[in-house]
């Protein structure tokens, strides 16, 4: 296993520019046109800032929902 301080491998320069332009491309995308690589860069960390709240906000939901014994009881109405 390469250490932390080791070079990366085109392998691994390959796997994270494809994801890189991925996310770029879905940016991109929704931008107006003639926007300039920079601008979508700087938007691109803004989104990625506010993606990452969100998914602190969903996992914090989730684990503040109710379970175990706290489980609303289900109500049979078929009684």
């Amino acid at each position: 296993m390469p250490k932390k301080t080791d070079p990366l491998t085109k392998d691994e320069m390959q796997d994270a520019a494809k994801e890189f332009y991925e996310l770029f491309s879905v940016v991109h995308a929704v931008m107006p046109d003639k926007t300039t690589v920079e601008d979508t860069l700087k938007i691109m960390e803004n989104v990625a800032k506010l993606a990452q709240k969100k998914r602190a906000d969903t996992r914090e939901k989730e684990l503040t929902e109710k379970f175990g014994f706290n489980k609303a009881e289900k109500e049979d109405n078929d009684a």
